[in-house]
């Protein structure tokens, strides 16, 4: 079951803490949409665009990989770009939801020791990430991957209204 939204009127002790809020929140929507979803299903494609629940899953991992370990912490994190082959998203047939879902979870542990280990003002550590452009705060990485789950998050509630017909947050 989905996390309660974090409601703008609720107090909270710090503007990191909304951000992780938020993350968590959209974390457990994203959860509860495979659930009860099969394998088969995970891995059908149902959009012109061609990715699958399973991929996006993934790529959700990744990207929190990307921006938090990758660049502003700028650890080798091995293939940073592991979620893609041959310029798209990419589950291999090795790969089960339980998987998925699993990394996913160890990415959000991760995820949440980098974001309180720093202060929001911190700025990243120079590295490929950035691509020669000056790094971003932690802010402003926070933000991006909040713009990232909701817009993703959303496109996943259609695929699940076109897999069985279940609507929601």
């Amino acid at each position: 079951m989905s996390l309660p939204f974090p409601e703008p009127t609720e107090p909270i002790g710090s503007r990191a803490e909304v951000f992780l809020g938020y993350l968590d929140y959209f974390r457990s929507v994203l959860l509860d949409k495979l659930h009860g979803l099969s394998e088969e299903a995970l891995a059908t494609n149902r959009l012109p665009s061609g990715w699958t629940p399973g991929e996006l899953v993934k790529h959700l991992t990744y990207v929190e990989l990307r921006w938090l370990e990758w660049g502003f912490e700028g650890r080798d994190v091995g293939e940073p770009w592991g979620d893609e082959r041959d310029g798209r998203w990419y589950v291999g047939p090795d790969e089960s939801a339980a998987d998925l879902v699993d990394a996913l979870k160890a990415q959000a542990a991760r995820s949440r020791a980098v974001i309180e280990s720093h202060h929001l003002h911190d700025v990243g550590r120079p590295g490929e990430r950035w691509d020669g452009a000056e790094p971003a705060t932690l802010e402003r990485v926070l933000f991006h991957l909040l713009q990232e789950y909701a817009r993703h998050v959303g496109h996943l509630d259609i695929v699940r209204e076109l897999i069985d017909g279940a609507t929601g947050e």
